[in-house]
């Protein structure tokens, strides 16, 4: 639909003109009336209709006045004047301000539908050209865009500048869905930060090999999506299902020149290439979240493959538990901190996998343990998104083949899991981490943990880590933010606390009443 305004001094001509056709068949609507040509004038900048029907004679300004008022602001709108007089002097006045139709008095039905149908014609045919410009500058500034991010191009601080893309500050973050099952989400992530951003546009988009990209662009952009992502990942979990359950998102370094933009970009892709390495849950992977890779000799060998196979191999003829999970956390840090490619992991874990079986059916030949085909597990392990559900499967597997020799008792697998937080409590521990390797999701495990234990898995954790650091405080050889490390507190602040809340008194005023 389109818009049009009547501004005639003539109430009855106003009311005439409403009524005279049909504007709703023909495709208008009206949003406003004046009877004088100062209102006509502020109502058309204001309004921007798309027709104007201005009488030519009208109190304070004429409708050619108002024509040509309107024009030098901008009024790109059709106009068309209404006269009494048909002296060509007038419709040559109206030329001059771009008036294209110029109807006399008493108004004719079929001329006025003549020319609003030409006007409807006109209107239709500019915005198809207004369209076609839109998309194809558009398309070449994604163009512009793509080749500047991947380091193809370089731009000046003038181009910058007429992009749109000068700032004080920039950070590259790049979107794909994250659940297996998103392939029906519509929406994009861009249009969520938008309602986070207050629909303030500091930031562009475009799409680069299928993944969403997202510029931030200045304190703001930056600083609301540092909020927004903090919000996601700590406070805010999304329900599973919801929409922000199928965001995954990386994101690079705050560069704070243009010529930096592009590596924060690499930085961004080279996390979501990670995203096999990601912990159950995550939905963002910052660049401040990367450890250092190639710090481990792991090598895919055959060697390794059979050092791998005789430990689970033994622990599952030992009933060893916690050993199992601890070989199979340490496998999945050498692995993370390594720079095999994911094939070779995923190959490795299939021979792997098929090794042990072979050992433990030899081993126990009589025992009809229900293993999944041959065929399965390979196309499973081949069509893993994570690492982690990777060690999951054989973590429960090894359960499994536990259960199949007779030792079912949650008690004792408890006694393990105990034993491993004894053993490991200096490490940043997880209950989303520690429950795969031995068989379990997370809530389970906490609810079972809770039931035997008195207390959840943090409190447990706490009081552990409280315990090694008062034996650390009584040795009075290390200061008080090296004990808080050594016991797994990175911030000795929160340790602080930790140890006020547990004994009433800070470290130091227990290691001043110890002498």
């Amino acid at each position: 639909m389109y818009t049009y305004f009547i501004a005639d001094d003539e109430t009855k001509i106003r009311q005439g003109l409403r009524q005279l056709i049909d504007w709703e068949e023909l495709g208008f609507y009206c949003v406003g009336e004046a009877s004088n040509g100062e209102e006509a004038l502020a109502a058309i900048l204001e309004k921007k209709p798309d027709v104007a029907l201005l009488d030519i004679r009208m109190p304070r300004l004429s409708g050619l006045e108002v024509a040509r008022l309107a024009r030098e602001r901008n009024y790109e709108g059709s106009i068309l004047i209404l006269s009494g007089y048909s002296d060509f002097k007038y419709a040559q006045e109206a030329m001059r301000y771009d008036v294209k139709y110029y109807i006399t008095k008493p108004v004719d039905e079929d001329e006025l539908t003549a020319h609003l149908n030409k006007v409807s014609e006109e209107l239709e045919e500019k915005k198809k050209r207004s369209s076609a410009i839109e998309y194809y500058s558009e398309k070449a500034r994604n163009g512009i865009l793509s080749d500047f991010l991947t380091g193809h191009l370089h731009i000046t601080p003038e181009e910058m500048k007429e992009l749109g893309l000068l700032s004080g500050c920039y950070q590259a973050a790049i979107y794909e869905k994250y659940s297996h099952n998103a392939a029906a989400v519509s929406y994009r992530f861009s249009d969520l930060l938008r309602l986070t951003n207050e629909d303030n546009h500091s930031y562009e988009t475009l799409t680069i090999d299928h993944n969403e990209i997202i510029l931030l662009k200045g304190d703001f952009a930056v600083r609301r999506f540092s909020e927004f992502v903090e919000r996601f990942e700590r406070e805010v979990k999304p329900q599973k299902g919801s929409p922000l359950d199928s965001l995954f998102i990386t994101y690079g370094p705050v560069v704070y020149r243009p010529e930096d933009i592009a590596m924060s970009y690499e930085e961004a892709l080279h996390l979501l290439k990670m995203r096999f390495y990601c912990d159950p849950d995550q939905h963002t992977f910052g660049y401040h979240q990367l450890q250092q890779q190639a710090g481990s000799l792991f090598i895919p060998d055959s060697a390794t493959l059979d050092e791998y196979k005789n430990k689970l191999t033994d622990y599952i003829q030992t009933l060893n538990r916690s050993m199992i999970a601890e070989t199979l956390d340490r496998l999945r840090e050498e692995i993370y901190l390594s720079s095999v490619p994911i094939e070779d992991v995923r190959l490795f874990f299939i021979d792997l996998y098929l090794q042990v079986k072979e050992a433990i059916c030899y081993r126990y030949h009589t025992l009809d343990i229900p293993f999944p085909p041959n065929s399965w597990v390979v196309d499973f392990i081949h069509t893993r998104y994570y690492l982690y559900e990777i060690i999951t499967f054989i973590s429960e597997q090894a359960e499994m083949i536990l259960s199949s020799l007779g030792t079912t008792s949650r008690e004792s697998t408890l006694e393990n899991v105990l034993r491993y937080i004894k053993d490991n409590y200096m490490n940043n521990l997880k209950l989303e981490r520690i429950a795969p390797l031995f068989g379990y999701n997370s809530s389970y495990l906490g609810k079972l943990f809770t039931q035997k234990m008195g207390m959840n898995f943090t409190a447990y954790l706490d009081l552990i880590r409280i315990e090694a650091s008062k034996e650390l405080l009584k040795e009075g050889s290390m200061k008080v933010y090296e004990i808080a490390e050594k016991v797994g507190y990175s911030n000795v602040d929160y340790f602080h606390t930790k140890f006020k809340k547990s004994e009433g008194i800070s470290p130091a005023e227990y290691r001043r009443k110890l002498r």
